[in-house]
């Protein structure tokens, strides 16, 4: 390779995935520096029947991180995994070979042994998360339940949230409700299954209020049943920056599983930064947030249609005072501007800054 060898910055992604968005690509964008990036296919996941159709790419992906294994890196930075085809020996090479390496994870990997595929069984994220957590020099994990294990297996762990900035999202101009009113959810494809543990609850809202359910995120129906009461909206980054303001709540459900407990809250920091009210399952950080924004806790069926009608049957003027209140506690706490110095910190790029 050509040129200084200075920075690097590898992730499995590209920056149509929100978690190379979040973690990486925004980071990046900030930094003030140059990042040679490797985002291997730059796809939005990395499903098998996706890199099979790009034999040619996927040959090139490979080849690519392994000449830029071969670079003694003055500051390598990895999220996640280098290569979903990788064991870990990928991920070894990368980290060991540069002066100074950091790995950055923001879900529960270490748990994460294939279920689903055979390529997701060959090569687990479990395997190459706990090689990359022992290889790297520093290790930054999106919350504190990830940093609690990654501390078990390295003595430099450091929690920097997922987050977002304030100023891309279309705030709310209104808090008087549609009629019908919209209750809306963000995501991926793989993660609506959440809404199915709920559909009971949502089904009894639409029963008595007749709240339709606006989906932004994959156009093609998943739900069963559930589309019936559902509108959905194809996600792209203009639509979701503004597509949250045109909602009356935000939900979140998520199952409380191990898993699960070291997912990043980002849903509900995309909601907070709409000024947008929402309902979400207490499981790890979401309890943190949620007491912060001053927004209800669900857990049962019972919970969930207490928690958002409560919500639907209260005053404009409450729901107004929960959007602004999480407006705020995102910018204060949440924001890439009251990051950014603690992350660069964290690369050695620059002298930590306390945030005021």
């Amino acid at each position: 390779m050509n040129g200084r060898h200075d920075y690097c910055a590898v992730t499995p992604y590209g920056r149509v995935s929100g978690s190379s968005r979040v973690r990486v690509f925004e980071w990046l964008d900030r930094a003030g520096v140059g990042f040679v990036l490797s985002s291997y296919l730059s796809l939005h996941d990395a499903r098998p029947s996706a890199l099979l159709r790009r034999p040619a790419a996927l040959a090139a992906a490979e080849l690519r991180l392994r000449e830029l294994a071969a670079v003694r890196w003055r500051r390598l930075f990895l999220h996640r995994e280098a290569s979903p085809l990788s064991r870990g020996e990928e991920e070894r090479r990368l980290l060991t070979r540069s002066e100074f390496s950091v790995y950055d994870f923001d879900d529960a990997l270490q748990w994460d042994y294939g279920d689903g595929g055979l390529l997701r069984r060959l090569a687990p994220k479990a395997t190459k998360t706990c090689v990359a957590v022992h290889c790297a020099d520093r290790v930054i994990a999106g919350n504190p339940v990830l940093a609690d294990w990654a501390s078990q297996h390295h003595r430099d762990v450091v929690v920097i949230p997922s987050c977002v900035a304030p100023d891309d999202y279309v705030r709310k101009a209104t808090h008087t409700l549609h009629d019908p009113p919209r209750i809306g959810w963000i995501g991926s494809p793989r993660n609506e299954v959440y809404l199915s543990w709920i559909e009971d609850a949502l089904r009894e809202i639409h029963r008595r209020t007749g709240a339709r359910i606006t989906l932004i995120g994959a156009p093609r129906p998943t739900l069963g049943g559930l589309e019936s009461v559902v509108d959905r909206v194809a996600w792209t980054p203009a639509r979701e920056r503004a597509a949250l303001a045109e909602l009356d709540i935000g939900i979140m459900p998520v199952p409380d599983t191990s898993y699960s407990r070291g997912k990043c809250g980002y849903k509900l920091l995309q909601y907070g930064a709409a000024g947008l009210p929402a309902v979400a399952s207490p499981v790890g950080v979401n309890a943190e947030i949620l007491s912060l924004f001053g927004m209800p806790a669900a857990r049962s069926t019972g919970d969930w249609v207490e928690a958002i009608l409560a919500l639907l049957n209260c005053g404009d003027a409450d729901r107004e005072r929960l959007g602004r209140r999480a407006q705020d506690v995102v910018s204060r706490r949440y924001s890439y501007d009251v990051w950014l110095s603690h992350w660069k910190a964290a690369l050695e790029l620059t002298t930590l800054r306390e945030p005021s």
